[in-house]
């Protein structure tokens, strides 16, 4: 279940029929780090919050929510939506061979998902249009002590 503010920031975007493209422009921020903040998967400062949510229409009240630090991750379970399944299905047949080629490239370590990015492209193709996700995440060295 979504938390109730996720809900109303969902549902007001789709009520005012905007993207996270147009929130893109509007905060200055790229449009998957905007659904991480509305889906409780990242926090923003106080000015972001209130930019979001004027952009959205909402009372300045859902903004302090946005600020504050969420609780991550899907859980513990198997996801069943069929597209993060996908995610987690591309991990279960090809996180052993990225992990061994990462750690060719750069050694005994892994990618960070703090200092990390995330772009969705669209990618026009014929035989049917192609999801392009750019996933760039530091390297961080395991320590030696």
């Amino acid at each position: 279940m979504l938390p109730e503010v996720t809900q109303k920031l969902l549902a007001a975007k789709k009520e005012k029929n905007i993207s996270f493209s147009d929130l893109e422009k509007i905060l200055g921020r790229d449009e998957v780090w905007i659904a991480a903040v509305i889906y409780r998967q990242a926090s923003a400062d106080e000015s972001e919050a209130n930019q979001l949510i004027e952009a959205l229409g909402l009372p300045p009240h859902y903004a302090q929510e946005l600020t504050e630090c969420p609780l991550k991750g899907l859980g513990p379970v198997v996801p069943t939506d069929p597209l993060i399944y996908r995610f987690y299905e591309i991990m279960q047949v090809y996180g052993m061979p990225i992990k061994a080629v990462i750690h060719d490239k750069f050694g005994d370590g892994i990618m960070s998902a703090i200092d990390f990015t995330l772009n969705v492209e669209k990618e026009e193709d014929p035989k049917g249009d192609r999801v392009k996700i750019i996933m760039s995440g530091k390297f961080l060295p395991y320590k030696k002590w």
